[in-house]
């Protein structure tokens, strides 16, 4: 193929920007283009100064390039104007705009987006572990999924899966950040040194419908929040905003705990809301030689899918990821990777509940 300005124009509408997901040359984000022979040089217009996914659209622009013949790639970077940058937060509004207007509750993603609420009834049963690793599991399989850490008080997404970047904000739209293929939004992107969040329910509540409204989130598959435990004004105000909230309700197999954790199905239940199952972690340890140790005891998550109705989705085991180095780009302390044992009961419990919605898994 000969490379020129148009077939190397044509081989960068494939390159998406990871934060806005729409390709770099619909965003007028590739300013110049000059052509060598099979040297290319051009030009390419972040967001803003130090953007942290500089060297993920650089490597993707590089391999567009070479897989149409182009032997030397020079990328020079640089920063769109403040006049640019409203003009990319209007467009992005108009797209949340469009998305939202085919639904009547004008929530992200579109029509067709399934939102999933985790919950439980009480803390320290591991719902943001489950939340984290479903996500990163639906994603695994090709998803569009965006994840609203909801637990505004006990924020906990951003650590858990070793997020160290704020979002990006253009004008007045919030852009996620993205991370394990998944965009995330979390009240711990908006404070400073672990500070506790001191606010009652009408502040908690203007702070959902932001994440849900001035989030530009782009298309999804599925959108994932992960609830605060118990039934409080945060947990109320999701069953409101998000009629067709499916939830998945999180125990460990303690008797106390899958008690507690069926109060937060009842409330589901109450509100209408379909629960897809319930999730028991750390269901048992697993020894060396194979034999399970039932640290918490037994029964729990079965019993709760009873008197609520379901079906135990998944028993998950106790067990810490692999954990890499902390200065590794993909350090996380909470998420498993796919060839982990715990990280396959998550890619099942994925295919599982994706199935269970009714909609036919990314394979």
């Amino acid at each position: 193929m000969a490379l020129t300005e148009q077939t190397v124009r044509e081989a960068l509408g494939s390159v998406i920007d990871p934060e806005i997901g729409e390709d770099i040359v619909s965003l007028n984000m590739v300013e110049r283009i000059a052509v060598d022979g099979r040297r290319v040089h051009l030009r390419v217009k972040l967001t803003i100064t130090g953007c942290p996914l500089q060297h993920t659209i650089q490597d993707d622009v590089r391999r567009a390039l070479e897989a149409i013949g182009a032997e030397a790639v020079e990328i020079e970077f640089t920063t769109m104007t403040e006049a640019e940058r409203e003009a990319l937060a209007l467009r992005l509004k108009g797209r949340s705009s469009a998305q939202a207007s085919r639904n009547s509750h004008r929530l992200p993603g579109g029509a067709h987006t399934v939102f999933l609420a985790v919950s439980s009834g009480k803390g320290g049963v591991g719902k943001s572990t489950v939340t984290v690793n479903l996500a990163v599991a639906f994603a695994r399989m090709g998803m569009n999924v965006g994840l609203i850490d909801a637990d505004i008080y006990g924020f906990s997404v951003p650590d858990m899966m070793g997020i160290e970047q704020r979002p990006t904000v253009l004008g007045d739209v919030i852009l996620p950040v993205l991370r394990f293929g998944v965009k995330v939004m979390s009240m711990g992107f908006f404070v400073s040194d672990n500070a506790p969040v001191i606010w009652r329910g009408p502040m908690l509540g203007k702070m959902l419908d932001t994440f849900l409204r001035e989030v530009s989130w782009g298309p999804l598959d599925v959108m994932l929040l992960d609830l605060p435990p118990g039934t409080g004004d945060v947990a109320l105000d999701v069953h409101s905003k998000i009629p067709q909230l499916k939830e998945i309700i999180v125990t460990t197999p303690h008797a106390t705990a899958a008690f507690v954790a069926a109060r937060a199905g009842t409330m589901a239940i109450r509100t209408q809301h379909e629960i897809v199952g319930v999730v028991e972690n750390m269901s048992y340890y697993e020894c060396r030689s194979g034999e399970r140790g039932y640290v918490f005891g037994r029964g729990g998550g079965e019993r709760l899918a009873e008197v609520l109705g379901t079906e135990l989705l998944a028993e998950i085991p106790l067990g810490l990821p692999e954990t890499t180095d902390v200065d590794d780009p993909d350090f996380s302390p909470s998420v498993y990777a796919p060839e982990h044992p715990i990280g396959r009961v998550y890619a099942a419990l994925a295919r599982r509940v994706w199935d269970k919605v009714g909609l036919k898994a990314v394979r």
